[in-house]
């Protein structure tokens, strides 16, 4: 398990990974939350070892241990995850984007549908100027991405006021507590090992402070700059009914538009726990495919 390694890319920017399970497995890049970082695969290791799978988490431009790239989008994300894949040997792969990560995962099934063997979107964000997008969503996250949408300014005070909770543990999982569903609350109140990695990968989204995240925020509101029904690749979708993060109906959406996808919807999970309990569900599903 090699938890902070970095990759030069061929514009010279730095980009930030750590590998975890095992490495001689099937590859798997897997795309960290909002905000998030590499650290969040840490508490997959062991699932990923056990079904032989080399899962590659991989910090996105400004967060962790990767470069800041100004002006950057969507659709500029498929050219780092290529030049990685090649940087590390792997030609094809499957690809996983949990929450914020869904977008990213999508748009490598899009760009590079001659390495991407499958993509999963584990309560993956949809587009969120589609219909009915953020009904059942929480009211923190309504008004966040309300904000943005907006008054972009703003959205930039909040991401740098998140960015000054870094350090204070208690008052960042309230925040947290308070965007999620009971059945997610419960996963918080029951399950240390994912407390402790929400706020590990919170840390290192924050590392070079709230630029990076700040330009993720204003990528989910805008159109994503290609489209999901041109989408050729086998995609999985899989959510929680319980969701107030990323609400059932961006699933819905994802999956009408999306060509050769299924959707499965987990009834008695939210968020957190479509993540936290499927993913040897995710893993066995995927390779035997």
């Amino acid at each position: 398990m090699t938890d902070s390694q970095t990759n030069t890319l061929s514009d010279g920017r730095r980009l930030g990974y750590a590998e975890y399970g095992d490495t001689g497995g099937s590859p798997v890049f897997y795309f960290h939350g909002f905000p998030g970082s590499r650290i969040e695969g840490r508490p997959l290791s062991d699932t990923a070892n056990a079904r032989n799978v080399r899962l590659i988490a991989v910090d996105r431009p400004g967060m962790g241990l990767s470069d800041y790239q100004p002006k950057r989008r969507i659709v500029d994300w498929p050219r780092d995850v290529s030049e990685l894949a090649d940087q590390l040997g792997v030609d094809r792969f499957v690809v996983v984007g949990p929450s914020g990560g869904g977008p990213y995962a999508a748009v490598c099934a899009r760009v590079l549908p001659d390495r991407v063997t499958s993509a999963v979107l584990l309560a993956g964000s949809g587009p969120l100027r589609a219909p009915n997008a953020m009904k059942g969503m929480s009211a923190q996250n309504r008004a966040l991405f309300s904000i943005e949408r907006w008054a972009p300014p703003l959205g930039d005070l909040v991401m740098w006021a998140l960015s000054r909770t870094a350090g204070d543990r208690d008052r960042l999982m309230s925040q947290i507590i308070r965007s999620s569903s009971p059945a997610d609350m419960r996963i918080l109140a029951e399950r240390p090992e994912v407390v402790e990695a929400l706020y590990d990968s919170f840390v290192e989204a924050f590392k070079q402070g709230s630029r990076g995240a700040r330009r993720e925020l204003r990528l989910y509101g805008r159109p994503w700059g290609f489209r999901l029904d041109k989408i050729t690749v086998p995609v999985a979708l899989w959510q929680g009914d319980k969701d107030a993060n990323v609400p059932p109906a961006m699933a819905r959406y994802m999956a009408r538009k999306i060509p050769d996808s299924y959707v499965t919807f987990l009834p008695d999970d939210g968020h957190i726990g479509c993540i936290a309990n499927h993913l040897d569900e995710v893993f066995d599903a995927v390779l035997s495919a």
